[in-house]
């Protein structure tokens, strides 16, 4: 059997299993790099290599510089000084979306939203407006943010670094220019429109009954609150002037929880607990699937293959419909880290077979990958929310399909102009 047959067997195998979701998804993930390795597709550093990749070195120390400021509860005291001074339930909307759309830029969207759910739930009992109406623009705003950097969410490292491979330099706002836009766009909705399609949702028991209770954090000295802050705004600095004073972001960032951890801001404990090894070993496992995509040449008879059933001579604007409307489906059904995964190796693929730039698509992809917004099941931020929200399928699927329309639009404007096909 040739490599690049094995390669596609094992593509068929990491969707199938990142569908059904009976095996974890960073066991599927490293099933797929130790199979290829034992086949003879990739030698065994090269299966091994995603886990020393520098993308997944930054993914990491960026869990636990985040977790510092959940664990001192500086991100509580931030979520609940912005949203004090809302007066109205649309004016509450569009404060939490701010506040939770440029945290999530630099942070966890999973840890975010979890961190201000309680909070939310806290001013609407005070004030007696609906969770239902909160909730779900809280968790999309976590998602909508996460594509402000590089760092906002685990899938767009991996677009970065798919770029990288192929010698295109990426800066720390590699995708702003269309996250932005999209993020203002989604309040804007919220705001507008989306609010009304949302259920009331407040009879649901007392705050104090379920499981996303307000943390007390009195006890937590003020130093380690500040310096949390600190070093994060420092990070993010030292990250967008990465050229200008030659320290690599992984390096910034590597400091920065070192930092964190010797000061006794946060224990090692705690450091250690922030690092979600489900994202690692997806991510890992997932580079060594796209490594045996690209030099198996079984991405090459993907994207071949794509190209003749669009036709001949097929438009790169097209190919970028085609990629944002397959990756947002898997994405509203599967893992968006995952979906993200297996969808940027076969963009690149798509772009080079029509010798077209591949950052148009490989953002493109990234964008898509974070537009779960139609099912609760979509991505984890939607799942806390729901039992407590009082929200059903249903209402994902009306508040969230005009938001993911929204989305589209504002990519295949933006896209083309911000990273042009033939440059």
């Amino acid at each position: 059997m040739s490599p690049s047959t094995i390669t596609l067997l094992f593509l068929v195998f990491a969707i199938v299993m990142f569908v059904w979701e009976k095996i974890p998804l960073g066991l599927t993930a490293m099933i797929c790099a130790i199979g290829l390795a034992l086949t003879g597709v990739l030698d065994v550093s090269d299966a091994y290599a995603g886990f020393v990749n520098s993308n997944v070195v930054l993914c990491v120390a960026m869990f636990v510089v985040g977790q510092a400021l959940f664990e001192t509860g500086m991100a509580n005291k931030i979520g609940g000084l912005v949203t004090r001074f809302a007066k109205t339930e649309r004016q509450l909307i569009v404060a939490i979306m701010v506040i939770v759309g440029v945290m999530s830029g630099f942070l966890s969207n999973t840890g975010t939203a979890a961190v201000l759910i309680p909070v939310v739930i806290g001013i609407a009992a005070q004030s007696g407006y609906s969770r239902g109406k909160l909730l779900m623009p809280l968790v999309f705003a976590a998602a909508l943010g996460g594509n402000l950097s590089i760092i906002g969410a685990p899938g767009n490292l991996m677009g970065v670094n798919a770029l990288n491979e192929l010698g295109i330099e990426t800066g720390f706002f590699e995708y702003i220019g269309v996250g932005l836009p999209m993020l203002v766009a989604g309040i804007l909705y919220f705001a507008v429109i989306g609010y009304k399609l949302l259920p009331d949702g407040n009879n649901l028991g007392d705050v104090e009954d379920d499981q996303f209770a307000v943390k007390d954090f009195s006890n937590v000295p003020k130093w380690k609150q500040i310096t949390s802050l600190v070093v994060l705004i420092i990070t993010i600095i030292a990250m967008i002037f990465e050229k200008q004073i030659g320290i690599a972001l992984q390096v910034s960032a590597s400091v920065a929880a070192l930092f964190l951890i010797l000061t006794g801001v946060i224990s090692e404990k705690q450091a250690l607990r922030s690092i979600d090894l489900k994202t690692v070993f997806l991510f890992a496992g997932s580079l060594a699937l796209a490594d045996a995509l690209e030099s198996s040449g079984a991405g090459s008879i993907i994207a071949d293959t794509i190209i003749n059933l669009l036709g001949s001579n097929p438009s790169p604007i097209f190919m970028l419909l085609v990629i944002f409307v397959v990756t947002c489906t898997l994405t509203n059904f599967m893992s968006n880290t995952a979906t993200t995964a297996l969808m940027v190796p076969i963009a690149v693929s798509l772009a080079q077979g029509l010798g077209a730039d591949p950052r148009a698509v490989v953002v493109a992809t990234v964008i898509a990958g974070s537009c779960a917004y139609a099912t609760p099941i979509g991505m984890p931020a939607n799942t806390m929310v729901v039992g407590i929200g009082g929200y059903h399928f249903r209402d994902y699927v009306k508040a969230g399909l005009p938001l993911i329309l929204v989305s589209f639009v504002i990519c295949m404007v933006l896209l083309p102009i911000l990273f042009p096909f033939y440059p």
